[in-house]
């Protein structure tokens, strides 16, 4: 696939698991990245970047709102998943983009197997949730990104400050 165009990245997890087979089919390795990414900031494009720049393809599995309200709380998200996906996808190092909504990424991982399951600085190799999903079927887990100092918590305080 080319890396390129916006909404036609978003797809289903079925098509998504096909998507991928055929990439697989066509030679091509996957890169696995996940997150909320409500109010979409710098530290989120350095993640994905760094991400795509582990495989051929990189798939971006977005939480639904349910799962972000659970994870961050009242007022959250600020964006619905939909628009998240969007955005997510407009980047043009993103392949695929899907919205989950199970707790963790870890049923998406066990389907689709990516070689690289990359996760942002926050992590190590040891606390990755899923390291042992990733590890039972043989990938590697990344650490990916530049440090993280960047967050939409801060991003929504300095917006509640007036910007300061």
């Amino acid at each position: 696939m080319t890396r390129s165009g916006g909404a036609r990245k978003i797809v289903s997890r079925d098509d998504l698991i096909r998507r991928a087979a055929e990439e697989r089919a066509a030679g091509r390795t996957l890169a696995f990245a996940n997150g909320c990414f409500d109010l979409l900031h710098v530290g989120h494009i350095r993640y994905l970047e760094s991400a795509a720049r582990e495989a051929d393809i990189l798939i971006v599995a977005i939480n639904d709102d349910a799962s972000v309200r659970a994870l961050k709380g009242a007022g959250r998200p600020v964006l619905s998943a939909q628009d998240r996906a969007e955005l997510v996808a407009a980047l043009r190092f993103v392949d695929y983009v899907v919205i989950f909504p199970e707790p963790t990424v870890g049923p998406l991982l066990t389907a689709l197997r990516p070689e690289v399951h990359c996760k942002g600085t926050d992590y190590t190799s040891d606390s990755v949730p899923e390291r042992d999903i990733v590890r039972g079927y043989g990938g590697r887990t990344a650490i990916v990104g530049d440090p993280k100092d960047h967050s939409t918590r801060d991003l929504l305080s300095r917006i509640a400050r007036g910007g300061t």
